[in-house]
């Protein structure tokens, strides 16, 4: 049984699991480089029984999954993966695993954005290092200020605990939330238009779906205070990038700082990146050692489970009454 560990950018999933506890006869390969086009992709992965995704890196439509006649199991990192067409899957006889979490690297780096671009921390940074100068920004202090949330899940929930230890007024809403659940967080539950329009700092923590994606458009844009910033860690699509860029083009709010694109890697030519009223990170918000630890620690109990006969932590359980599914070799 062949398997491929994709996108493992930072080369380090050989060393976060014990992969030498699979059984024998299995053959595990890791890939650090990221390919995009869906032609190289299926010739790679042909002859591979198995393949694990980290989070939305590498997407697998239908058009793909169609492609890899040897493929029995297609595993993601977490409990969920956007960019992998899970009925495509089960049509097919796929079986589609998950994996545990850990850690909440979401919030600490949602925290780490928001200080770094009040504060131009990469800026001052670079002027400093790079430029010989000394101190070229005056930031922007949290206290007093007013942090408004789209999204008052678990990471959200967490991101407005640290807004109330530094002193700022948390506002929130999303379709579904109740001001009971925004009274549980120490915020207060507001409509949509007040949430952008009081905001200072803005910060996007929904899912994407059908009903969030281009949640965050022209309008919700357009009514943010000139110096208030946008977070967003969540997922590119629920902003509108082409709504984004122009209001930075024209300063028209203080600046943007965002880990997740609507394409990733992000481009090279990608105005995100040349803006200087922005802070990129390539999707680290989950890259931590505690992360990838369960992460792979999840993959290498998948394996063996699958190998075994008895697939754990089933995305699509309808798999099973499929006519085509492919079980373990």
């Amino acid at each position: 049984m062949k398997v491929a560990v994709l996108d493992d950018y930072q080369s380090v999933a050989s060393g976060m699991a014990d992969w030498s506890s699979l059984p024998d006869g299995i053959e595990v390969t890791f890939f650090s480089d990221h390919l995009a086009d869906e032609d190289a992709l299926a010739a790679r992965l042909a002859d591979f029984d198995i393949v694990m995704g980290m989070r939305e890196r590498t997407a697998f439509p239908r058009s793909l999954l169609e492609r890899l006649p040897s493929l029995r199991c297609l595993i993601t990192t977490g409990a969920r993966n956007a960019s992998f067409d899970t009925d495509a899957a089960t049509d097919l006889g796929i079986t589609v695993c998950g994996t545990p979490g850990e850690g909440e690297g979401p919030t600490e780096l949602t925290w780490g954005l928001i200080i770094g671009l009040m504060r131009r921390i990469a800026e001052e940074d670079r002027a400093s290092r790079d430029q010989g100068k000394w101190g070229i920004h005056v930031g922007h202090g949290l206290r007093g200020k007013t942090l408004a949330l789209l999204g008052l899940g678990h990471i959200g929930s967490l991101v407005a605990r640290v807004g109330n230890a530094f002193d700022m007024q948390v506002i929130a809403w999303s379709q579904n939330l109740t001001e009971e659940r925004a009274a549980e967080c120490d915020a207060t539950l507001v409509d949509k238009d007040t949430l952008f329009a009081e905001g200072d700092v803005v910060s996007v923590h929904v899912r994407l779906s059908d009903r969030t994606r281009g949640l965050v458009g022209a309008h919700e844009i357009g009514l943010m205070k000139p110096s208030a910033i946008l977070v967003n860690i969540s997922r590119g699509p629920i902003v509108d990038e082409l709504a984004l860029v122009d209001a930075l083009r024209r300063k028209a709010i203080g600046g943007a700082a965002l880990d997740t694109f609507d394409v990733e890697p992000l481009p090279a030519d990608h105005p995100f990146l040349t803006l200087d009223n922005t802070l990129i990170t390539p999707h680290v918000g989950y890259v931590t050692q505690e992360g990838y630890r369960a992460f792979y620690s999840g993959v290498v109990e998948n394996i063996r489970a699958f190998a075994s006969g008895e697939a754990i932590r089933v995305i699509n359980p309808d798999v099973h009454q499929s006519p085509n599914l492919r079980g373990p070799v």
